[in-house]
This record gives C-alpha cells, structure tokens and sequence, in this order.
C-alpha cells in the first residue's frame, strides 16, 4: 500500500493511492471539504471536469459528455509533447453517489479499465471520495502507476479542492 501526502495532514488533506502487489487493481481515496453533490458535480460536469483532471501541464478537451446509464464520454488532453486522447462508457451514475465507467487510453485501445467512484458523506460538509480502478492485467496496472499517474491525480485534486475553497462549484 502506497500513501501520497501532498500537504501537511493538518493543513490540506492527502490523497492515497493503494496498489495491491500482484493485483489488477488500484484505488485512491481523497476527502474533500465539500458535500457529495459538489464533488458529483465536478465529475460529471464538463465545464468543470475540464478545470481540474490531470496534472498541472495539460490542457483538456471534451469531445462527448453524456453523464448518465448507459452515456459515453471523450476527451483529449494536450500538453507540450502532445494530445493524448481517453474515452469510455458510464455504465451506471447515481446523482451524488456512484458512477461506474469505463476508461480506454487511445494509444493503447486494447487496454479497458473499469473504474468504480463512490461518495461518502462525511458529515460537516466533507465527503470521502474511493475510486478503484480495475485494469486488464497486473501488467497494466503497473505501467499506468509506472507512468506517472500519481502525479497526474494528485494535481488534479489540489486544483478541485482549490476550486471547492473559492466557491467555484
């Protein structure tokens, strides 16, 4: 198991990142001081989708947006050395509680990963967000982490949580 700080505990929460030896499977949990709706909001509006996923260097695109069961999604993210492009389909969205999707990485289509998002509320206006990622194979797994995707997910956070302070969502 793998834990990520990126602040002080008591000044900003952590985001972790847990990645089971010899599984196909990750997941980071990330508490945020907003409610569930908010954090829904943020993954499922694509105005605000585009702010905040990824890491610092890159900028977003979206493609396709339709948020809902059975809805499929697409963007692409660009930064200096390209566009990469991802897409996926939700497979189930309860408002405030759960999307189901899955994400392809256009460089390597033969590549499914299905991602489960759940919210908790934590009372006090703080909810706890889990994502467990299921991939292809160990191998995959291991390539994406290997890849940098920490980086990517702990930025990205930062950003919404910085976007949840200054009342943007």
């Amino acid at each position: 198991m793998s834990s990520t700080p990126d602040a002080a505990p008591d000044t900003h929460p952590t985001t972790q990142l847990d990645v089971p030896e010899g599984t196909q499977s990750l997941t980071i949990t990330r508490d945020f001081a907003a409610s569930p709706a908010q954090v829904f909001r943020a993954h499922t509006d694509p105005d605000l989708f585009t702010q905040w996923v990824g890491p610092d260097s890159i900028a977003t695109t979206i493609r396709e947006w339709n948020p809902t069961t059975g809805g499929r999604w697409s963007y692409v993210s660009t930064d200096d050395s390209g566009e990469y492009g991802f897409y996926g389909s939700f497979h189930e969205v309860r408002e405030n509680e759960r999307i189901v999707q899955t994400f392809t990485f256009e460089g390597f289509p033969d590549g499914v990963n299905l991602e489960i998002l759940t919210l908790t509320d934590l009372g006090d206006g703080r909810t706890r967000l889990q994502s467990t990622a299921i991939f292809d194979s160990v191998e995959s797994r291991d390539g994406m982490v290997a890849s940098g995707m920490e980086t990517g997910i702990v930025e990205g956070y930062n950003k919404l949580d910085a976007m949840f302070a200054a009342g943007e969502i």
